[in-house]
């Protein structure tokens, strides 16, 4: 107990309102980051758009998902699964019909983005995808 009152009376030698300002700017640094780290702290329905870099399919194409906890999930048309970390670092795999494509990237805030690849009516193709928490 001696050796944690010693190694901690530096905090004495600050001035008092100057500690305060230190603890608070430290707590206001560290907000952001653990608001997103929660556990669901990115539920909602994101609207993803695609872009295709190589391969010959359509661009342009803006899909609902849902995000519930770990979870992601289609909001509306098509086969949806995938997960999503702490960190905001996602994994998704989407099927329609015979299409099938996986990707990852990352969701922070509002705002994610990432790449993606994937057979589209029988082409081979590629990409990357924003997305938008509405």
């Amino acid at each position: 107990m001696a050796y944690l009152s010693r190694s901690l009376s530096f905090l004495t030698d600050f001035p008092r309102p100057r500690h305060l300002a230190l603890l608070a700017a430290v707590a206001a640094a560290a907000l952001p980051a653990t608001a997103d780290a929660r556990i669901g702290g990115y539920d909602g329905v994101w609207n993803v758009t695609f872009a295709t870099t190589r391969g010959n399919c359509s661009s342009g194409y803006s899909v609902p998902f849902t995000v519930n906890g770990n979870r992601v999930s289609s909001a509306g048309g098509g086969r949806v699964s995938g997960r999503i970390k702490r960190s905001g670092a996602v994994a998704v795999e989407v099927s329609v019909g015979a299409s099938h494509a996986s990707g990852g990237g990352r969701l922070a805030g509002v705002n994610g983005s990432g790449s993606w690849r994937g057979i589209i009516s029988g082409d081979q193709c590629s990409g990357t995808w924003r997305a938008t928490r509405t």
